[in-house]
């Protein structure tokens, strides 16, 4: 039912329950297993038409690997990896070339925009090593935001900032924003040149134990959490 529009997954248990939903002309019990092609389901005495199944998958992007569906210069992109897929997917948000980590791989357009929306303020965590020695001066501007060309960022959340032994620092960076190469600009506004950026997060979706160029389906929770979030609208 969640697949085909009707409601979220909760809301349909609900409907389930409150005895709204017939399969082959009986009343539906939540936990039982249907078989779309055969048996008939109805809500409120109107058949439910299926929709092509939601997918939403976690994507480790290369660096290297663009995010477009096409690329005239020939070099690799997100699409590449799922051409064996039936469902036509695309790359919810973008990192940049030389960047890596997650990216969201859906045909759930709702999702998408809730995503990508800066209304819903998603949290997006990034794994930098930058150039030098990342004073906590420095990591104070970051947190306090810096003027950027495209106007002051804000606030960000810096946490584990740890020296290399080759002279560089690693952190992880937290923001709340989608502007374009945001956290390779913040880096450099505070006097320093990115030389990794992964992302490892957003919102409640996480890379987990994903290298680069796998991916996974969403788990029902993280499913849940994207409900709740097409749901607010």
């Amino acid at each position: 039912m969640a697949e085909a529009g009707i409601a979220s997954r909760r809301k349909c248990e609900e409907y389930i329950t409150a005895g709204r939903v017939y399969v082959n002309g009986e009343m539906a019990e939540l936990g039982r297993v249907i078989d779309p092609e055969k048996d008939e389901v109805s809500f409120d005495g109107q058949p439910i038409k299926r929709k092509q199944i939601r997918q939403v998958i976690l994507f480790y992007k290369p660096r290297g690997v663009v995010c477009t569906s096409g690329d005239p210069e020939g070099r690799k992109t997100v699409q590449d990896y799922f051409r064996e897929l039936d469902a036509r997917l695309f790359n919810v948000g973008r990192l940049d070339i030389n960047s890596e980590g997650l990216i969201v791989m859906t045909n759930d357009g709702a999702l998408a925009q809730a995503l990508t929306h800066p209304s819903y303020k998603i949290p997006k965590t990034y794994y930098v090593v930058c150039d030098g020695e990342l004073t906590g001066e420095e990591a104070a501007q970051l947190m306090r935001g810096v003027e950027l060309e495209d106007g002051m960022t804000a606030p960000a959340k810096v946490d584990y900032i740890r020296p290399t032994r080759t002279g560089k620092t690693s952190f992880l960076i937290t923001i709340r924003e989608g502007k374009n190469r945001q956290v390779r600009r913040m880096v450099e506004a505070v006097g320093h040149k990115t030389l990794l950026l992964k992302r490892e997060r957003v919102g409640e979706l996480k890379l987990a134990d994903l290298k680069p160029g796998e991916w996974r389906y969403a788990t029902e929770p993280e499913l849940a959490w994207l409900d709740g979030l097409t749901n607010e609208r």
